[in-house]
């Protein structure tokens, strides 16, 4: 692993070149692309770091949304916005999730988890738009905080019994299921579940994309919430028995939750809350994969949570690219874009088709792989899948319409479209959500 880490830390020296910056994490994702000769057992391991199959596709969708957000924020750098210390909190960034995603130890694992909390934080603060971008960082500060703590006390406690926190040795499934192991597996599983987020526990996400810069918010889409879903990934194989019994609260919670977020959905005006809400509706259904123990579900989780990291990064891309020219993100306000940004709606259309799983984008794979393992788990699961999926297609269809179409409010009619930046850094969040469908025996290992 040492040869991801160094480059990315002289990267870091080197923070006050953008463009080298920008073409060294360029270089890093080809680089890493090229290494795909994984199959199921761990590799590139030493110094407790690993990557297995789920590690490898985490860091590489880690890097190439780094490279993809330097790209979206050259404003930062045209405005002289403190862009060196943006670049450096970035790619500090990025060290804490690579460490996260490929360490196979449950300390180092924690450690980096919440160590990458900091410089989103600093993100939020320091490039945030609105004077409100203070409470929510407080908000994600303490909602991500408050269930962390019994995370590490469980840690400690698996260590004092297991004599090891190493991922293949402590995780021999816990036999017996008394009081205790309900309540450790409570604890292991909240604190990922705000990650996630969870319905209920997602009160941070919304504030936190709405008040974030587009580097916060394209990171905050694009990774973060993938370290809930691969947390559960690795902390849920030692509780399975406790798991399989209430497997049940769980699905009841993701399917509703998501159906009632996105009823919440139909009644946002700012597009950035709109996107930010419909990630909660994603990572719903993502939560109802992971915890029905199955295969269809578990490939089906991972698929979604790539195809949802490249689809909404680029959604918020988008509405970043409208905030800059009207000074607006209200859906009222910026009506009729097919008459001011001409080119930018094909665009608009096509990530908005793809957040809403329509073919050939991963999404598709990834929930029809979660509909057949929510199905065969329970023929009853298939009422809040049908409220989901329609609902879903409703509240993009009126995002893209409601900001496409009607009247364009201005005193002189205006045309303008995009840079040719700005066009490369769609086509590169599209081209690989589309893509990889081509190649589905080697996302989904089947």
């Amino acid at each position: 692993m040492l040869k991801f880490f160094i480059p990315l830390i002289m990267l870091i020296q080197l923070y006050k070149e953008w463009k080298v910056v920008q073409l060294g994490l360029g270089v890093m994702a080809f680089v890493l692309g090229l290494s795909c000769f994984h199959d199921f057992y761990m590799y590139n391991l030493g110094f407790m770091f690993g990557m297995d199959y789920l590690s490898y596709i985490m860091v590489y969708l880690s890097i190439w949304i780094m490279f993809l957000v330097l790209l979206a924020s050259e404003k930062v750098k045209e405005h002289k916005n403190f862009h060196f210390s943006f670049g450096l909190v970035n790619l500090i960034l990025l060290l804490f999730l690579m460490i996260t995603f490929s360490s196979i130890s449950y300390l180092i694992f924690y450690v980096s988890f919440e160590a990458s909390l900091i410089p989103t934080l600093i993100l939020i603060l320091g490039w945030g738009y609105q004077p409100e971008r203070i409470q929510a960082g407080i908000y994600m500060l303490f909602y991500t905080l408050t269930l962390s703590l019994p995370l590490l006390v469980c840690l400690l406690n698996i260590y004092y019994t297991k004599e090891s926190l190493v991922m293949g040795s402590s995780c021999s499934s816990m036999k017996d299921s008394n009081y205790m192991m309900n309540i450790w597996y409570l604890f292991m599983v909240l604190a990922f579940l705000v990650k996630l987020p969870m319905y209920m526990f997602h009160l941070w996400l919304p504030k936190a994309h709405v008040e974030a810069p587009v580097a916060g918010s394209m990171i905050l889409a694009g990774i973060l919430l993938k370290l809930g879903g691969y947390g559960l990934f690795r902390v849920l194989i030692m509780f399975q028995l406790i798991g399989v019994k209430v497997s049940s609260v769980w699905m009841s919670m993701g399917l509703m939750g998501g159906f009632i977020i996105s009823l919440v959905c139909l009644r946002q005006i700012d597009i950035k809350s709109l996107i930010a809400y419909s990630s909660v509706v994603h990572m719903g259904l993502v939560l109802c994969g992971l915890m029905i123990f199955s295969w269809w579900g578990l490939m089906g989780a991972i698929v979604v949570m790539i195809g949802h990291g490249l689809c909404s990064s680029g959604l918020f891309s988008l509405a970043n690219m409208i905030y800059e020219r009207v000074g607006s993100r209200s859906l009222f306000l910026s009506k009729g874009l097919l008459t001011f940004m001409p080119s930018m709606a094909m665009w608009w259309f096509i990530l908005s088709v793809s957040n809403m799983a329509a073919p050939p984008s991963l999404n598709l794979v990834g929930e029809i792989s979660l509909i057949i393992s929510m199905i065969s788990w329970s023929e009853m699961s298939i009422i809040g899948i049908m409220l989901i999926s329609f609902f879903s297609a409703a509240y993009t269809l009126y995002m893209y319409s409601l900001s496409q179409h009607g009247l364009f409010y201005n005193s002189l009619y205006a045309c303008c479209s995009g840079k040719v930046r700005e066009y490369i850094l769609l086509a590169l969040h599209w081209l690989p959500l589309n893509i990889l469908i081509l190649n589905m025996k080697l996302i989904s290992g089947v």
